[in-house]
């Protein structure tokens, strides 16, 4: 081990110093939601399980007593919703209740039996006669009601379990149906972890919750409530002392409670930036050893850890401290209730098996206590959670299709923009009175500077997005008065980034005409200049492609892309930068099997080389979202305007130069 390996496993940095050498955040703003790391802090807790009992938590107590959670905007407002959500369960829900009650009630009455038990033992003492039948009558009666216990919670647990996930199944799937109906507004303001997020870890936290706190509310409750008049029969007094006991665990917890928070809230905060940072280091670990900062990436780590070090340290030490002085102050009281009990059965107030009983009850009493303060802390995450899903379930629908929708039997390629205005917001207009008319086999070239509005274009013309004011037409029907779905098989599309799922190539190519015979996926992949490298690989069009097909290179990648397209025979081609992944000789190839493609047929084009555009019949020369220039390649350049400034800055330094 090298001198900074040693350096790093035994020294502890303290908490001074932050990410990138920042001052690391004040645990009083931590603790007040001022500051959330790369995460948030009820994300993380939740995921790593509740309390300083529970897994991520401290040592020895209630599981998520200790733990803070995020709480839920409107609580009572969701907390009513979840429970409609569960109305088609009643039934099912109503048998719970009923299996949870008689569970309990088995559990209070059963020490009482014991009890008695006992007594008949006991009477052995006082009389010297042992009623045999009676204490056979009574174990019977006790290994009845426990096996009847075992197999209510059973059922219960099994109800509870199909409820859940009946429930999961249904969120799962509104939540599907409502993404697939949601415009792509959303999804461009909205990160995938994020959306996923709704879809996986919160559902599921609302199963795993209910599923939890269905049985164990209603079980605590009817304990609680069943142990002190059980204990009431026995003892009033001896009782009475028992509720006394009640306010000191609740000063302990208060006192101890707040403390442990803030440093819990500072521990997840830092355990965010410790993901943040791994993530960050490994997604570009090639750009980190490129430029040697492997030594940066281990110190920046280094006080990151060192902070959640110090932070979970103090937060499991301080919430570690609530259970011993709990269990102190439980014993004072089970020793005091041992020593009163004593006095009061030589006294002959109570005999030795109610008192036996009793003392079981007193353990008994403090369990509901402590799960019914970690359901509270869980409810308020299971209620966040559902607050989250109902947030997607409640966004804005894209407007709906048409409910007599009309059809292009025989598509020609027309496309007419009739006085565009668009603005991704309303406060920010980007097209203004824009109108241009395409005709059948037109092949229409976009250019101009990034951000101009070249992809809006196309974004508009697929219905991605709906014009704020104005009309598109395909063969003079408005595209409003189409179904998406109808509309959208009209376009064939080639974008810049290709996207490719785990199948096989022939699965993959095959995409957009399901069902495709095999040898038309060999003669797209054919036309595509793809076939070579397909039959060099050792499964050939079965192939199985991993995540985003990376045992494939990107330009074969594009190559797949543009074989899809060309499987699925359009009317109207969309092309963004296609051959912009793939070399200057398989470029040649592939604009000559475009130039196939695209006979016939109109074509959009977005380019960024202009020198692959020259033949278009007509070039739109886009700029803050308007068109400034329309011509062929040879009237544009003759204009001398802005097209030929950005053509030559393409091919002399000068000309860049003067460009910027």
């Amino acid at each position: 081990m090298n001198s900074r390996d040693k350096n790093r496993t035994t020294d502890i940095i303290p908490p001074q110093k932050g990410k990138k050498g920042k001052q690391a955040p004040d645990i009083e703003e931590l603790y007040k939601g001022k500051y959330s790391g790369d995460g948030k802090p009820g994300e993380g807790m939740r995921r790593r399980g509740g309390g300083f009992g529970g897994p991520g938590g401290g040592r020895g107590g209630p599981p998520g007593m200790m733990m803070p959670t995020e709480k839920a905007k409107d609580f009572k407002g969701s907390l009513k919703r979840t429970i409609k959500q569960l109305a088609p369960f009643k039934l099912s829900l109503f048998i719970v209740v009923i299996f949870c009650i008689i569970s309990a009630l088995i559990g209070v009455v059963s020490p009482k039996l014991q009890g008695s038990a006992i007594n008949i033992i006991s009477g052995k003492l006082e009389t010297g006669y042992m009623d045999y039948t009676a204490l056979t009558r009574q174990l019977l009666i006790l290994g009845v009601i426990y096996i009847a216990s075992a197999l209510f919670s059973f059922l219960q647990g099994w109800i509870t379990t199909g409820v859940t996930q009946k429930l999961v199944f249904s969120l799962r799937s509104d939540i599907e149906a409502k993404l697939a109906r949601l415009p792509l507004k959303y999804f461009d303001t909205k990160t995938h972890g994020e959306i996923l997020s709704r879809v996986t870890n919160d559902v599921d936290n609302v199963s795993n919750s209910l599923q939890q706190s269905v049985s164990t509310v209603i079980s605590s409750v009817i304990t609680l409530v069943g142990v002190l008049a059980m204990m009431l029969t026995i003892s009033p007094i001896l009782t009475l002392i028992t509720l006394l006991l009640v306010p000191l665990y609740l000063l302990v917890t208060f006192i101890i409670a707040p403390r442990s928070q803030r440093y819990f809230v500072a521990q997840q905060a830092a355990l965010g930036d410790i993901n943040g940072h791994i993530e960050e280091m490994f997604t570009g670990h090639k750009i980190v050893k490129v430029f040697g900062h492997e030594a940066q990436s281990i110190e920046e780590f280094d006080g990151i850890n060192s902070r959640y070090y110090h932070y979970s340290r103090k937060a499991q030490i301080i919430s570690g401290l609530i259970m011993p002085f709990m269990r102190f102050i439980g014993n004072l009281g089970y020793v005091a209730m041992c020593v009163l009990g004593g006095v009061f059965v030589s006294q002959g107030r109570i005999n030795i098996g109610d008192m036996q009983a009793f003392l079981i009850y007193v353990r008994q009493f403090n369990q509901p206590i402590n799960n019914l303060s970690s359901i509270a802390n869980v409810l308020q995450s299971t209620i966040a959670s559902a607050e989250r899903i109902f947030a997607v379930l409640d966004e804005e629908e894209e407007l709906p299709d048409p409910a007599n929708p009309k059809r292009i039997q025989n598509p020609q390629g027309a496309v007419h923009f009739e006085h565009i205005e668009f603005g991704y917001t309303p406060d920010n207009i980007l097209m203004h009175d824009l109108s241009l008319d395409v005709k059948p086999g037109q092949t229409i070239a976009i250019v101009g500077p990034t951000g101009a509005g070249k992809t809006t274009l196309v974004n508009l013309l697929m219905r991605f997005y709906d014009v704020s004011s104005g009309s598109i037409t395909i063969d003079g029907v408005d595209i409003r008065d189409m179904t998406r779905s109808d509309l959208r098989t009209t376009f064939g599309m080639v974008l810049q980034d290709t996207w490719l799922f785990g199948g096989t190539i022939m699965e993959n190519i095959a995409y957009g005409k399901p069902g495709a015979p095999e040898e038309d996926i060999i003669a797209a992949a054919t036309a595509a200049r793809a076939n070579h490298f397909i039959r060099t690989l050792s499964e050939g069009y079965g192939t199985m492609l991993n995540e985003e097909g990376a045992n494939v290179s990107q330009g074969q990648k594009q190559l797949l892309t543009i074989a899809r397209a060309f499987l699925a025979d359009p009317s109207i081609l969309i092309l963004d930068e296609a051959t912009s992944s793939v070399d200057t000789r398989t470029e040649i190839l592939i604009q000559r099997a475009m130039e196939e493609l695209m006979n016939g047929r109109t074509s959009f084009v977005i380019a960024h080389r202009l020198s692959t555009i020259r033949d278009a019949d007509l070039i739109l020369v886009m700029n803050n979202g308007d068109i400034i220039e329309k011509g062929t390649h040879t009237e544009l350049m003759e204009q001398g305007g802005f097209y030929s400034d950005l053509y030559n800055s393409q091919f002399t330094g000068a000309a860049i130069e003067e460009a910027i």
